[in-house]
């Protein structure tokens, strides 16, 4: 257990009990534990050997408004054989969540959720990747398009990012229903924009 996490999950007003139960079940999976994009998020577990698994992002949990999920950062690659993934929007490609409203959901789906994390554990040490489509474009919350508008200079370092880093920024811009949280959002990771850094360096 990652002292960070422990910190969140002490402070989070919303989904706690949930958030508490989807971690002990993948920690069960020995995933590692840390804090990423300021959620918890699991990686390699602990002990591989394999090159190509190292650090690897495997599951991310999220808490929404409506709902808190487990998010798989290659859940297009799943098989999912129940039919509970879904594609947060059309924008995203690879990452999969599966949603819940309350911890009774997860505590009847236990056995369910850990065989779609071994899954994944063994889609990410055969070395396989999402197929990505690299001529999608990106739609951006008209909060995003309009600061790219108003600053060049932060439209050239923005567009000098790799597809990926767009994407992530993209995604994590896009995420909040409020406009005032998307906003805020931007105003922060301006600077790192301007760096030439993705969301994560």
């Amino acid at each position: 257990m990652n002292p960070k996490v422990d910190e969140f999950i002490s402070k989070t007003k919303k989904w706690q009990e949930e958030t508490e139960k989807l971690r002990m079940i993948i920690l069960a999976c020995g995933l590692t534990e840390e804090l990423k994009w300021g959620k918890p998020c699991y990686s390699s577990p602990t002990g591989t050997s394999a090159r190509v698994f190292q650090e690897n992002n495997i599951v991310l949990i999220q808490g929404f408004k409506e709902y808190c999920a487990l998010l798989f950062f290659k859940g297009a690659l799943l098989h999912d054989a129940n039919g509970i993934l879904i594609q947060q929007t059309e924008n995203v490609q690879a990452a999969r969540q599966i949603r819940f409203t309350n911890v009774r959901e997860i505590i009847e789906m236990e056995t369910v959720l850990k065989a779609y994390i071994h899954e994944a554990i063994e889609v990410e040490k055969s070395g396989l990747k999402v197929n990505l489509n690299r001529n999608t474009k990106l739609l951006f919350p008209e909060e995003f398009q309009n600061k790219l508008d108003e600053n060049p200079a932060l439209k050239a370092a923005f567009i000098a990012l790799t597809p990926g880093r767009q994407r992530a920024y993209n995604l994590y811009f896009s995420e909040p229903k409020q406009s005032k949280t998307r906003e805020s959002r931007i105003e922060k990771c301006m600077l790192q924009i301007l760096m030439g850094k993705g969301l994560d360096d």
